[in-house]
């Protein structure tokens, strides 16, 4: 049976409380040992927000993490990471920053060791941590700079689409800059290696939007395709790769094209995450390419104006958990759960 670590995140947003509601769902049988990595004390006040009263490990099915005790279905851990500072739903504290960082680096330790099979996370507020002055822009290069991972990607998987990105969390006018030919050519190898081994696709077929609109239109709108993208295509596809593109964004997500792939590479976060999150959310999920470990996360922020109220959906935590064992079962290698051809 798999362990698979879940971080809390942000414990002023609703990533605690997400986290609770996998009791619900351990009640029922699952071929998994969770173990959910938060402050115990924070776990049981926001239990009892949300109406889960009672003491923290008496609540149904969670009990204190130690690898000593015998995995069974239907249960939850806890493994008590203690906040810097005591902390409130909705009110971000810099101070409990540290805290969300030791969550990450103790879950990534687990996987390193073989203590976890796979590492799930729920939202961090990237701001937070900056004003604790602490340079961070995301979990995805926080975990490739903690496993020396010279390049990994950042795909979203949900409402039948993948969409990975050649550049992640960017402003806007550094991407042309950050797009060269070495750097998709890593992407593209990356993303192909994983769609294969990871998620059983013989011959993956990547749809490779443009950066420009129109896809440059042959050069009046951007040389990018021609000088960078075009040429690396042409370099993979005489290697063998089904890479089909640049296509122009706008035309891309469209029904008759998507049918064509299973995966798109979007050029940077806003061209092709807001049309999988439109089929997807709630229901879609993070996945990182190219880490030595597993690791799925939820597709949402921390929603701080929910936190505490018990409103806050689960649903794309219980699909990213999902996503996680079937990896853990599939590959001892980093994993990203099959989903079928994109439609």
């Amino acid at each position: 049976m798999p362990v698979i670590a879940v971080t809390s995140g942000e414990p002023a947003g609703i990533g605690p409380e997400i986290c609770l509601r996998l009791i619900e769902r351990c009640a029922q049988d699952q071929p998994a040992r969770l173990v959910i990595l938060a402050d115990k004390h924070l776990m049981a006040e926001r239990a009892q927000a949300i109406s889960l009263s009672g003491d923290l490990c008496q609540l149904l099915g969670l009990r204190e993490w130690t690898s000593a005790v015998r995995a069974s279905p239907g249960c939850l851990d806890i493994l008590h990471v203690p906040l810097s500072v005591a902390s409130r739903p909705g009110q971000l504290d810099p101070a409990n920053s540290p805290y969300v960082l030791k969550l990450l680096d103790r879950a990534l330790a687990g996987c390193r060791s073989g203590e976890f099979a796979a590492m799930v996370t729920a939202p961090v507020h990237k701001g937070v941590i900056n004003d604790a002055g602490i340079p961070f822009t995301g979990h995805t290069e926080y975990l490739a700079e903690q496993t020396h991972t010279p390049r990994v990607v950042m795909m979203l998987a949900g409402g039948g689409l993948r969409v990975a990105l050649a550049t992640t969390h960017l402003p806007l006018k550094a991407v042309s800059s950050a797009l060269t030919q070495e750097s998709l050519e890593q992407t593209l190898r990356i993303l192909h290696a994983d769609l294969g081994r990871k998620y059983g696709i013989g011959e993956p077929r990547i749809l490779v939007t443009g950066l420009n609109p129109h896809a440059g239109e042959g050069g009046y709108l951007g040389r990018e395709e021609i000088e960078v993208i075009t040429p690396v295509l042409e370099r993979l596809r005489a290697e063998g790769m089904t890479l089909i593109g640049p296509l122009p964004a706008d035309t891309l997500f469209t029904p008759p094209i998507l049918s064509q792939g299973d995966c798109v590479l979007a050029m940077y976060h806003d061209q092709g995450l807001p049309v999988l999150k439109y089929a997807s959310f709630g229901q879609g999920i993070n996945v990182t390419l190219g880490l030595p470990i597993i690791r799925t996360s939820v597709d949402h922020g921390t929603a701080l104006e929910l936190a505490g109220s018990g409103r806050a959906d689960p649903g794309s935590l219980f699909v990213a958990v999902e996503q996680a064992i079937e990896m853990a079962g599939r590959t001892e290698l980093p994993s990203c759960g099959a989903m079928g051809t994109m439609n």
